[in-house]
């Protein structure tokens, strides 16, 4: 049987959804005023970390490729920890967060519900969880379907590919379901209504347990 690999992190260059998330994530934490520590939950080679550091956020991550887990602390060491969201996430060590930022992982994850309970486990109360994934709307879907590219686009040769497919409507779901109060939504990158990914945030609702 073939062994689980992760993405194979060389280096700390960027990924290619960074060019048009970031600056979505930037205006976003800075029109909810959030200063204070953030988590990147599936932070990669913690290049996202990194740009986000340089506009004055402090951010720690986890990230299951171990690869990209070395690669992250060199610049941060001790900042970033290896986890499988997976696994048992009570251990989880960090904690009062004001934001948890997590970008094209959820639609990785054979469990997508523990990444919204680990934001839930460590963030404080009110804090904010920002999620991106790529975007599925009816006109996009027809889109793909009319120029030929849906097998692509689902495309089950890709070992450690997308498993998950989120609509606004989904992703709002179970974001509320799991403790959230979701506040908005907002596509990225392409035109209107033919988006890559879309970008969605809520807070955690105070009846919550820190």
């Amino acid at each position: 049987m073939k062994e689980a690999v992760g993405f194979n992190y060389k280096n700390e260059a960027p990924g290619g959804a960074q060019e048009y998330i970031v600056p979505h994530l930037l205006k976003l934490l800075a029109e909810k005023q959030i200063r204070g520590k953030i988590l990147d939950v599936g932070c990669g080679n913690g290049s996202m970390a990194r740009s986000l550091e340089a506009h004055g956020h402090e951010i720690w991550g986890c990230e299951w490729d171990p690869a990209g887990v070395e690669i992250a602390n060199r610049v941060k060491p001790g900042r970033f920890m290896r986890l499988d969201l997976n696994e048992s996430l009570e251990r989880f060590p960090w904690r009062n967060f004001q934001a948890v930022i997590s970008s094209e992982v959820i639609e990785h994850l054979y469990l997508p519900r523990n990444l919204l309970r680990l934001a839930c486990q460590v963030l404080v109360p009110g804090g904010l969880l920002i999620l991106t994934t790529p975007y599925h709307g009816y006109f996009k879907n027809l889109a793909l379907c009319v120029a030929g590219k849906w097998d692509r686009h689902h495309d089950v040769g890709h070992d450690g590919g997308h498993i998950k497919f989120f609509s606004p409507v989904s992703l709002r779901k179970i974001m509320i379901e799991e403790g959230f109060e979701s506040e908005g939504w907002r596509g990225c990158g392409r035109i209107f209504g033919l988006w890559k990914s879309m970008l969605m945030w809520g807070k955690k609702n105070n009846k919550q347990p820190i």
